[in-house]
């Protein structure tokens, strides 16, 4: 320790008062850079693991943007951790506009969203039609209810990105899949406007394409439980 303090003291970084160091300028503006660089390393540690997830764009954001990035990965002894962590935050919004939101994520989900329709949430999905085939299939009653709520629009097309976009009030989501099991492998949410303002453009160009789905014929063909 006396060693350190002693190349920090010829090199000007701290000064000795009393029975006490204390920082210079010189030394403020390095333990700056320092503090800079950890956060850094820190959230390159969070990246690594769903960087191969992570859409072009959010890549190339600038730094600034990716620390504000809140980043939940399911582990071996918490799989359904990312799902959790959406769940949070649907409790929290009054608007759902979902690009891509799969059954690997919404399955599981599926009892608050009844409620949070139930309780006039707005909500918009464009989704694969098959995704909406399985719900239809699993859960026919309260499909056919939330089908007949006007707050609630279920749309399809049929080429979307791999990964999955929600733009809620205060924050989008972006949940990363596998690409082979199609489970929920990571859910980033932030509040940064850049990713917001992206969020809001990919969303709207994949809406102007996307067909509204007739589900309502189709959920009166379907054997109730």
């Amino acid at each position: 320790m006396r060693r350190t303090l002693d190349e920090f003291n010829d090199r000007r970084w701290i000064d000795k008062d009393g029975y006490q160091y204390v920082a210079t300028r010189l030394g403020e503006a390095i333990a700056s850079g320092i503090e800079d660089l950890i956060e850094r390393v820190e959230t390159e540690r969070k990246l690594r693991s769903v960087w191969q997830w992570l859409p072009d764009a959010i890549s190339a954001f600038p730094f600034e943007t990716w620390s504000d990035l809140t980043i939940t990965v399911a582990e071996p002894d918490a799989p359904y951790r990312p799902v959790g962590r959406f769940e949070s935050l649907l409790r929290e919004t009054t608007t759902v506009r979902f690009l891509r939101p799969e059954v690997a994520l919404m399955d599981l989900c599926f009892d608050l969203l009844y409620q949070l329709i139930a309780e006039g949430v707005e909500m918009r999905l464009i989704d694969r039609p098959e995704c909406h085939r399985y719900f239809l299939s699993t859960y026919p009653n309260r499909s056919s209810e939330m089908i007949r709520q006007d707050h609630f629009t279920i749309l399809e097309h049929d080429n979307l990105p791999s990964y999955g976009t929600g733009l809620l009030d205060d924050c989008v989501t972006i949940s990363c899949y596998e690409r082979d099991s199609g489970t929920v492998h990571a859910l980033i949410d932030t509040d940064a406007p850049a990713v917001r303002e992206w969020a809001e453009s990919l969303y709207e160009t994949h809406r102007a394409d996307a067909r509204r789905v007739e589900l309502q014929k189709s959920a009166e063909s379907v054997p109730h439980d």
